[in-house]
């Protein structure tokens, strides 16, 4: 049976940009539980959730949070299962702080982090990870990457026809 993702959002306000990764995870075919946890509001309710992750069926943690962002890392210092944080866009400094406080984890907590709300390639790296057991999830990944380059080259050739024009 495949892991689940779940992904954790500091705030309903950071759902439109969450609902990205829960779509692509959707595609890749991922079972994935979406919830509102605070390391700030609801420490012992988060701390629990991440402490339980791997008996709930848990493979990857996806975390979301903007300014102090610190959902990421309070997942990953109550948990040894991968954690992949989306630092969220807005504050007095657009996110740069999220982004900082998110990839600055003291060494033995790692969190792997992405982009400034790049919740599509959250949803990717957790894929990627539990490809690493499971041959038809890389299948699935693999022509994910294929079609891609397929849209790429369709692009090029567009392009190139309107060039000669």
């Amino acid at each position: 049976m495949m892991k689940k993702v779940a992904v954790i959002m500091g705030s309903d306000s950071d759902w439109p940009v969450v609902r990205g990764a829960c779509e692509q995870l959707q595609e890749f075919g991922i079972p994935f539980e979406a919830h509102i946890l605070s390391a700030h509001r609801t420490p012992a309710a988060a701390a629990e959730f991440a402490r339980n992750g791997r008996s709930n069926g848990f493979g990857v943690f996806i975390c979301a949070a903007g300014m102090a962002a610190h959902l990421a890392g309070a997942f990953a210092g109550n948990s040894t299962l991968p954690v992949i944080g989306i630092p969220m866009k807005g504050g007095a400094v657009d996110g740069l702080d999220a982004l900082l406080a998110t990839v600055q984890m003291p060494s033995g907590i790692p969190v792997a982090t992405v982009a400034i709300n790049g919740a599509k390639n959250a949803a990717v790296l957790a894929a990627q990870i539990l490809a690493v057991s499971d041959d038809a999830l890389a299948a699935r990944l693999d022509a994910a990457r294929d079609k891609m380059a397929e849209q790429i080259a369709e692009k090029e050739a567009k392009l190139q026809a309107e060039l000669r024009e």
